[in-house]
């Protein structure tokens, strides 16, 4: 019996990205052959074995254009001689050469928008590169009719810019026992990318004015900056940088803690229309956030009732809004409530149906 081979394609390095290994997983336990295809550098460690197929493409460029050049070729060589049934490309930065070896080889194609890639701030505020990513959406973007978002403001997006269709599959975690812990000390958990725009600038020098520490773990290229203003504002021993950890150990330390954080600054569409992993997997831990008065998270905290939203981030706001879930226990055990009620709703079995069905519905039409 054949069984119908899907590749994804990434430029990360595979082994962080939980969207892509609950994706990937999903699809190999309802029966497709499925290989994740990322990057691998001088340095990179062994990967998790997970029950779908790895590939990475070494690269000896770590950023900028001779990273994407070097592998985009090396990819698009790469899925000319991979077995295929069918090529997902995840965000712009692979999508020209999912385009053309799906295009050469007759394969169908599909577009994964992890997020409105071209609207990052790292791209709208440098013009060339503005203009390279904005031209290879404009141009290949509705050549992709198949596709999926982790959101209906991007998805709405596209919509209407490219006359593209997309589902909204969204960035949720999957449903696994609560881990109960006692909390004894008040841990404000940062986990993620430690990029830019995510609010650092502010959040730092905050905790100066919040009894608790914050601890940080993520990597990113924003990190040594922030190491830097931890220093600058004498706050070692409040602020713990841990750098990244494996999604499998990282779930111990989100439900150890007593609530989450999660900032996104207003510096492009991208920003303003994000739905980050980390909204679910501090809900499914039971944990309170604050988090952003933006589309997406206005839209489910409407209904769940499980963060305080503040309207941009200001050293005020931050510490208005922490300080609010540490000091008053009536609205932090409402919020901790309305976290468990959400999770038997919002949680990756039940979303991963839509992306069941996408999958079938595409490989039914001929």
């Amino acid at each position: 019996m054949h069984l119908n081979r899907l590749v994804f394609t990434v430029t990360n390095n595979l082994g962080y990205d939980q969207r892509m290994i609950r994706i990937c997983t999903s699809l190999s336990q309802a029966g497709y052959a499925v290989t994740l295809v990322g990057t691998r550098f001088r340095n990179s460690g062994m990967l998790p074995e997970q029950v779908f197929k790895q590939k990475r493409l070494f690269i000896p460029f770590r950023k900028g254009f001779a990273f994407y050049a070097w592998y985009n070729i090396r990819l698009f060589f790469s899925l000319l001689l991979t077995r295929a049934d069918l090529l997902c490309c995840i965000d712009l930065d692979t999508m020209l050469p999912v385009y053309f070896a799906a295009k050469l080889r007759g394969k169908k194609m599909v577009y994964d928008a992890h997020e409105y890639f071209s609207q990052q701030k790292e791209v709208i505020t440098r013009p060339r590169i503005y203009a390279i990513w904005h031209w290879i959406e404009k141009r290949y973007l509705p050549r992709f009719r198949h596709g999926y978002t982790v959101g209906q403001s991007i998805a709405d997006v596209f919509e209407q810019l490219y006359g593209v269709k997309y589902a909204v599959i969204r960035n949720v975690t999957l449903l696994t026992p609560l881990i109960k812990t006692d909390k004894k000390e008040r841990i404000i958990l940062y986990q993620g990318a430690v990029n830019e725009a995510r609010g650092f600038e502010q959040l730092i020098p905050a905790m100066k004015q919040i009894d608790a520490v914050l601890v940080v773990y993520g990597d990113g290229n924003f990190f040594e900056q922030a190491k830097a203003l931890v220093t600058a504002h004498g706050l070692a021993s409040k602020v713990l940088l841990k750098g990244a950890v494996l999604p499998a150990g990282l779930s111990v330390h989100t439900a150890g803690a007593y609530l989450g954080i999660n900032l996104v600054e207003y510096k492009g569409l991208n920003q303003y229309y994000s739905l980050a992993n980390k909204f679910f997997d501090y809900m499914h831990a039971g944990i309170p956030q604050v988090t952003m008065n933006f589309p997406e998270y206005k839209r489910l905290n409407d209904v769940h009732q499980v963060a305080i939203l503040i309207d941009s981030i200001t050293e005020e706001a931050i510490i208005e809004a922490v300080n609010r879930l540490l000091d008053d226990e009536n609205t932090y055990r409402k919020l901790s409530a309305n976290c468990l009620t959400g999770r038997a709703i919002l949680n990756w079995q039940e979303e991963e149906k839509k992306l069941l069905a996408f999958y079938q519905q595409l490989f039914a039409q001929h």
